[in-house]
């Protein structure tokens, strides 16, 4: 096993580790909120400073994990989430509205450090010239952690029912005090650390492509997130009348398969025959993915059987997001430069983090309002902006894989 592979396992190891808690804390706080009688849009406004300080991260921290090393960066970001679990193990009278909000916050600093740091590791672990290896890496990494994240919605709504809300915290809070201490022993010292100090200025990008793909992003995790959020765990309570273990394992079940699908993008984009994706497949996948919320909105508007459209319209959905998903996780590695990786990735992640703040508002809201229907369409259209964007890309031949 070769070192560079041996910081792989350990940088997935400490992905996967963290995405459990995630997953597990995304669900129990709504589910949890939802029991105490919060109505959807105070649910949303509970995670607003989780999205909101995952754009602060996302873009300060590429800068950090430069000049820090990114070995330092993925060990604070666990360490973070440990925090932000023993906030919520207070008493229920302390969990309060803003209490929360500052835990959430917390946890979003901790998510998108890790995230960041994972993802920019990858490219300092496989040469330039190796195209398809890294897209595989790339894939492997992003499907396996999605996979977790909806073992993490299970294992949420498992803990809720068995262990509380209080419970369910400690538990993972112990555990990932376990994963910090061993990855400040495995994780390779100064790994992704610029060789040439960078200025605080360097965190806004200047190149063409990353700000392409990066407002892309934006749309695209808008769009997932108008209706994935709040509108349809609450909406698959109320309307279908499925206690938490059934509104928890049917989620984790979509995150699992949409997981699976990512680690097997490279066989669907192309990389089979030699070629690895630009912007032609990137815009395609993505034009196809804005028809299935316009077409399940249609069919809950025309009467069809709404456990059939919802159902099978979010499993659809879930192939072709995770493919637009993958393809734009391998793109943003590929394009960032080699010295100082976590400025582009950092960027381009502060997007996607500002995506899911605007979804998740956006969720809330427009649930409350003008039910799932609207969240639907609001999804499509976000689809589509994210299509049109990438043809913006710049010209790229495609590498062999």
């Amino acid at each position: 096993m070769t070192p560079a592979v041996r910081q792989y396992l350990v940088i997935t190891g400490n992905y996967w580790a963290f995405t459990l808690t995630d997953g597990a804390l995304r669900m129990l706080v709504v589910l949890h909120f939802h029991q105490l009688g919060y109505s959807p849009l105070e649910i949303a406004l509970l995670f607003v400073f989780y999205e909101f300080f995952g754009v602060v991260t996302n873009l300060v921290g590429g800068y950090l994990g430069a000049r820090m090393g990114l070995n330092r960066t993925m060990n604070l970001g666990l360490l973070l989430q440990i925090i932000a679990l023993g906030m919520l193990a207070v008493p229920a009278a302390m969990l309060t509205v803003p209490w929360v909000m500052a835990a959430q916050a917390m946890s979003g600093i901790a998510k998108d450090l890790n995230k960041m740091s994972a993802k920019s590791g990858i490219k300092l672990l496989v040469p330039d010239d190796q195209q398809g290896q890294l897209y595989k890496w790339v894939a492997i990494l992003t499907g396996s952690k999605n996979t977790l994240k909806g073992v993490g919605f299970f294992l949420g709504g498992v803990l809720l029912m068995s262990a509380g809300f209080t419970g369910a915290v400690l538990i993972m809070g112990a555990a990932l005090l376990l994963v910090w201490l061993s990855s400040l022993f495995l994780l390779k010292q100064e790994l992704g650390k610029s060789k040439a100090k960078p200025k605080f200025t360097d965190i806004l990008s200047k190149s063409r492509a990353i700000n392409v793909l990066s407002a892309a992003r934006l749309f695209l995790f808008g769009a997932r997130d108008v209706w994935f959020v709040v509108a349809l765990p609450v909406y698959l309570h109320t309307v279908f009348g499925w206690d938490f273990w059934k509104v928890g394992g049917f989620m984790a079940t979509w995150i699992i398969g949409y997981g699976f699908i990512q680690t097997i993008a490279p066989r669907l984009t192309g990389s089979r025959q030699n070629t690895m994706p630009a912007r032609g497949a990137a815009a395609g996948w993505a034009a196809a993915l804005a028809a299935i919320p316009a077409l399940i909105a249609l069919a809950l508007m025309a009467g069809i059987a709404p456990k059939l459209a919802i159902i099978g319209g979010l499993l659809l959905f879930g192939v072709l997001f995770a493919i637009n998903s993958s393809l734009h996780s391998y793109l943003i590695v590929s394009f960032a430069r080699g010295d100082g990786v976590s400025l582009d990735v950092g960027f381009y992640y502060m997007s996607n983090a500002a995506g899911r703040l605007l979804g998740t508002i956006l969720s809330g809201w427009v649930y409350q309002v003008y039910g799932l229907e609207a969240c639907l369409w609001i999804s499509s259209g976000l689809v589509a902006m994210a299509a049109f964007l990438v043809f913006w890309l710049p010209e790229r031949e495609a590498a062999p894989a």
